[in-house]
């Protein structure tokens, strides 16, 4: 009830354990702590915030445009109503090294299980998109190195996302992430990896987690958690898959209700009033008010 009684020392510890397991750390993506509760109730192992989410809810593209407080505080919201640990997409850090340490802390301060930490140039833009930027292999050692130094809590995950696939080839991201890992990384994302044989090939390079970003529509192919499984991934994103679903059906739903003047053709594909009750645990808190005012206040003598 209210917020996760779950410490973020220990929700970290849990991602840890996870991504040590031998088996898959699976995060969708939540663009709500709503859809971050419906993730728990579905038996994943971890939320995601990706950055892209954030911007779109906003308004806006994914082009480095939010800032460190809005994508804080909706991860907070996110992370605080949910005993999963929560990972989350800092851009580049949101400007310099020391700003991306100062990020790490106020990500900590969050509740925050993790973030990932990218090598694009600043701003940043769509990981799957043409034209995207790196920085050079020193920045983007230095941009890991703050991020790993500046945690005080060491069981925050400090993972380092590569960009390099897509702009120097499979071999100059295989050289970059044992850099990266060498920086102080806990977990390696290579980003817009092409098949799984890519995966295999990164898998085999560096000996941390490896994560895997499954998003629709992208450079990646769409692989099954058992194929991931297979090659070793441990820990998988999907991390707009949930907004595309929510934004389809809401289109849709503009659409009937604009032909019919109505939206009685819906009510069946809708979550009932009873679903969304028991999913926020509307008696709990009938429960816990009762016992509140049917308290007796005794004055002592």
């Amino acid at each position: 009830m209210l917020h996760s009684a779950v410490p973020a020392a220990d929700k970290r510890r849990a991602l840890r354990a996870g991504l040590a397991s031998g088996d898959l750390v699976r995060m969708p993506g939540a663009f709500s702590p709503l859809t971050a509760m419906a993730i728990a109730r579905a038996g994943f192992e971890g939320v995601y915030v990706s950055g892209a989410v954030v911007a779109a809810d906003l308004g806006l593209p994914d082009i480095g445009l939010t800032t460190l407080t809005e994508v804080a505080g909706r991860a907070q919201a996110i992370a605080r109503a949910t005993d999963l640990p929560t990972l989350v997409d800092a851009d580049t850090g949101f400007g310099e090294p020391l700003n991306t340490a100062r990020t790490v802390q106020i990500l900590e301060d969050a509740g925050i299980a993790g973030c990932h930490i990218e090598d694009q140039v600043n701003p940043k833009r769509c990981g799957h998109l043409d034209g995207k930027s790196v920085v050079g292999l020193p920045e983007a050692v230095r941009r890991v190195r703050a991020a790993a130094d500046a945690r005080r809590d060491p069981g925050f995950v400090v993972c380092a996302r590569t960009d390099v696939r897509g702009t120097d080839g499979l071999g100059a991201a295989i050289d970059r992430a044992k850099a990266l890992v060498d920086a102080g990384a806990d977990m390696i994302f290579p980003e817009a990896l092409a098949n799984a044989a890519e995966f295999a090939a990164l898998r085999e390079a560096v000996d941390v987690p490896l994560l895997a970003n499954m998003t629709e529509f992208g450079k990646s192919t769409l692989l099954t958690a058992g194929t991931l499984r297979d090659i070793g991934v441990n820990a998988v994103i999907y991390p707009v898959t949930l907004l595309r679903l929510a934004m389809g059906a809401v289109t849709r739903a503009l659409e009937t209700i604009t032909a019919d003047g109505t939206q009685a053709a819906l009510v069946s594909d809708m979550q009932t009033r009873a679903e969304l009750y028991d999913l926020l645990g509307y008696a709990d808190y009938a429960k816990f008010d009762t016992t509140v005012f049917s308290h007796q206040y005794r004055e002592q003598p």
